[in-house]
């Protein structure tokens, strides 16, 4: 079991007993709010695929079907106290006194989890979780803490922990804090809901990380497809809706997974007069209702969307010169961090390419659907502005990758421009991951455009391979590489400004039709295929692809091998294709299409390319000369990388080893006053979404002020007394797992910065630390995390500018910062 698991558990608990019953009530027959899923194991099964269902086929789905349900065992489980629980099998156990058993059913699912014991009599409880320790969230949920007792149904105990019974979940536990006699506990399962969907798309290549990737994001968006919309997460925290901007990359994914159409039709109409206050979403819901048009080829619902999508793109040219608060643009530092300062000057700018970016792909959408005049006014837009864009001679350099990303996207661009766009703000490999994958999502995009195939094969592998490493079956809300090197696989998260992180959250699916359009190459040209391409990109990485994508009229599939120059291809009826057959760095000496030479219609430096391919099946094969080459491994470089030093030895004796140059002591005194003396080059010390603590003294309800406890700090007055206060998040407020610390330093001035950590109460907390460029907001380090201070611990880092600190509560009740030291 976990390292962190079972205190962690057992602390919290410990509050849960206390204050609530541990009984089970029992209640007559087991109500299920669904019926058992209706088809059948006919598909292919797919061996990198988390779905359970992946090859579950039903007969003809549509929008209108309801919810089904089926179960899953757990894979494995794990006792605290194996004198007291024989596990026979994962699914049958004996238990005999006190224990906790922890369940983990192998990926994460839509479900609630059951069991069944004929003589069970005590006091127990269970939990669930996304990650291997009990979940707790934000203030709002119904139930913030996921545990409880469940609910007695004759001899089937059910956690029940909101209305609509499911939450994400892969591990489950029961806690058996008492037994009146021994127990035979069984049937341990999770109930899971699922939309009757298939999979009608597919992929697969020779990097299997990347198929992973393909199928983990399709999963993610397929456990979050609720009755009658595209949910946004599955654990209940109280935003479980449908978010405009969200569906975006939701939606992308699902049209080459599923081309479930007519779903996708219901949510564009359900989410086509939301708005959240975020004015960004707006514009995400065109390019979704562009995606759908290309795809399907749907003119009904363009038609009848028309006036909704103009006045969005009509409000967006009002407020263009002058924009207005923007709400929300991505998690990450760079964008604002969340709701912390959305209308920073990155979110203007990159808000600005995005409007560009709906003009002109929508104007496009209108000529093809037959309005031209209003094709010509959008154009007109997005040239007016693209040109207002360029008026600074400077413009290029003043984008961070945010915003450099969608003014790629924006499509006015030209080569050079891209290439000084790539210098300024992509080139570096760590700098261009953004802490939401939801926005790397349009960064990826953007480096398509740019040519730049395999670097974004790199960041992708970086992003949403992290993640897959991590443990993850399903993507999440946020995520950073480093997190593998400070946590083991399934860990619980960083908590942060998104409140208590998600790990499914389809808003980071969008990797799915990237891959499905870039690497396996199909794109439409036309609206419902009419016409597509097929253009792959493949490498000395990547040496073969094969996989399907759906239309209305059948899928058009494709496979094809550099290594040994063959592939097949099958258009469907009335479709159009232009293929282009990757040269790879080689020569090509004969190309052959069902052992006929057909006449190529043009060619340039990576692509040979055939035009006017109709309907049938194709075996391709092409001759290559010469070698094939792999692509040089870029370095992932952090700027202040470094070892982080720790000291768990000193506690609060700091007077002779910290603090030389200066010193801030975090709420010292009486009247929540601190004790500062900054060194003379360090200008200001400013906190934010904090709150201010003076540490009481549990056992005698004292505040910690001339206390001998050695964890409080020594006054640097006498170097004898001791008082000890925090700042901490403000936890359980949504959005407050997280508080910053901006240190404004002079340029250029190298210092050594400690950070001193107690966890006063013994609480269990758990905290995460990040470092930023206070000016421009760049992750300088990886993340640390520091456990188990308890006794007090120091962290002390080398810097050499102002400084942005974050603080992320992990686990316990907040994140605590006692004091602050300069050397």
């Amino acid at each position: 079991m976990n390292r962190h698991s079972f205190t962690d558990t057992l602390v919290f608990l410990l509050f849960i007993c206390i204050t609530g019953s541990c009984t089970s009530k029992i209640k007559p027959t087991i109500p299920e709010p669904y019926k058992p899923i209706s088809g059948s194991f006919t598909g292919e099964k797919v061996a990198q695929s988390p779905d359970p269902l992946v090859s579950y086929r039903w007969e003809n789905p549509q929008a209108t079907d309801s919810l089904e349900i089926y179960t899953v065992r757990p894979v494995s489980v794990v006792t605290d106290h194996p004198e007291n629980a024989k596990i026979q099998t994962p699914t049958a156990i004996a238990v005999s006194g006190e224990c906790n058993l922890m369940f983990d059913f192998g990926q994460i699912n839509a479900a609630w989890f059951e069991f069944d014991s004929d003589n069970l009599d005590g006091a127990i409880e269970a939990s669930i979780s996304e990650f291997n320790e009990p979940a707790i969230f934000n203030a709002g949920a119904e139930h913030p803490a996921k545990t409880a007792v469940p609910v007695r149904y004759g001899n089937t105990y059910r956690l029940e922990l909101n209305r609509e019974l499911y939450e994400g979940v892969r591990f489950a536990w029961i806690h058996i804090h008492k037994l009146n006699k021994p127990a035979l506990l069984k049937n341990m399962r999770l109930v899971c809901q699922i939309r009757p969907t298939n999979y009608e798309g597919s992929f697969s290549c020779s990097d299997t990380m990347l198929t992973r990737i393909w199928y983990t994001g399709a999963y993610d968006v397929k456990l979050n497809l609720l009755q009658d919309y595209f949910g946004a997460i599955l654990m209940e925290r109280s935003d479980r809706i449908s978010w405009t901007g969200d569906a975006h990359p939701s939606q992308a994914a699902a049209l080459v997974a599923f081309g479930n159409y007519d779903f996708i039709k219901a949510n564009l109409r359900h989410t086509s007069t939301q708005f959240n206050g975020i004015l960004s979403y707006s514009l995400y819901w065109t390019l979704s209702l562009v995606d759908y048009f290309y795809y399907t080829g749907d003119k009904a619902l363009f038609d009848e969307m028309k006036d909704n999508l103009c006045a969005k793109l009509d409000m967006a040219y009002s407020h263009f010169d002058t924009i207005p608060p923007l709400g929300f643009y991505g998690w990450d530092e760079r964008l604002g961090a969340g709701f912390e300062d959305p209308n920073c000057e990155e979110v203007k700018r990159a808000y600005r390419m995005l409007c560009i970016r709906a003009w002109n792909e929508c104007s496009m959408a209108l000529e093809s659907a037959g309005y031209a005049l209003l094709a010509a006014k959008y154009k007109e837009y997005a040239k007016e502005k693209a040109a207002w864009v360029r008026t600074n001679p400077a413009w290029i350099e003043t984008l961070g990758v945010h915003a450099a990303a969608d003014a790629v996207n924006a499509g006015f661009t030209d080569n050079p421009e891209n290439e000084a766009l790539w210098q300024n703000a992509f080139s570096d490999r760590q700098q261009r991951l953004s802490y939401s994958p939801f926005n790397q999502y349009f960064i990826i995009q953007s480096m398509a455009k740019m040519e730049r195939y395999n670097e974004a094969v790199t960041t992708i592998n970086d992003c949403w391979g992290g993640q897959v490493r991590y443990g993850g079956t399903t993507f999440f809300e946020v995520f950073r590489p480093s997190w593998n090197d400070v946590s083991h696989p399934n860990d619980a998260p960083v908590n942060n400004q998104c409140g208590y992180t998600s790990l499914t959250h389809p808003w980071s699916a969008g990797v799915t039709k990237w891959l499905s359009e870039e690497i396996l190459g199909i794109k439409p040209v036309e609206p419902g295929f009419k016409s597509f391409a097929i253009k792959p990109h493949l490498s000395g990485n990547i040496t073969c692809v094969k996989g399907a994508v759906p239309t209305p009229s059948g899928k058009i599939s494709f496979a094809f091998d550099i290594v040994f120059g063959k592939g097949e291809m099958t258009i469907p009826p009335g479709k159009s294709a232009t293929l282009a057959i990757p040269k790879t760095g080689r020569g090509i000496s004969d190309i052959t299409f069902n052992d006929n030479r057909l006449t190529q219609s043009e060619e340039d430096e990576d692509f040979i390319y055939f035009s006017n391919l109709t309907e049938g099946n194709y075996k391709i094969k092409v001759i290559y000369n010469g070698l094939l080459s792999r692509p040089e491994q870029e370095p992932f470089i952090y700027e202040l990388a470094q070892t982080v030093n720790e000291d768990t030895v000193s506690h609060g004796n700091w007077t002779d080893r910290y603090g030389t140059k200066g010193y801030f002591l975090c709420n010292y005194d009486d009247s929540l006053k601190h004790r500062v003396r900054l060194p003379d080059f360090v200008e200001s010390v400013t906190f934010l979404k904090n709150d201010n603590i003076v540490w009481q003294n549990i056992q005698n309800k004292r505040w910690a002020n001339k206390t001998d406890d050695a964890r409080a700090l020594l006054s640097p007055s006498d170097g004898k007394s001791r008082n000890l206060g925090a700042i901490t998040t403000r936890d359980p407020n949504p959005c407050y797992q997280t508080m910053t610390v901006d240190i404004k330093s002079k340029q250029s001035k190298s210092y050594r910065l400690s950070l001193y950590f107690v966890d006063w109460e013994r609480d269990g907390r758990r905290s995460a630390i990040e470092i930023f460029d206070l000016e421009n907001k760049k992750l300088l380090m990886p993340v640390t995390i520091v456990r188990n201070y308890e006794n007090g611990n120091y962290l002390t880092f080398n810097i050499d500018r102002p400084i942005r600190i974050r603080i992320d509560q992990v686990r316990g009740k907040n994140a605590a910062l006692s004091g602050i030291f300069f050397d």
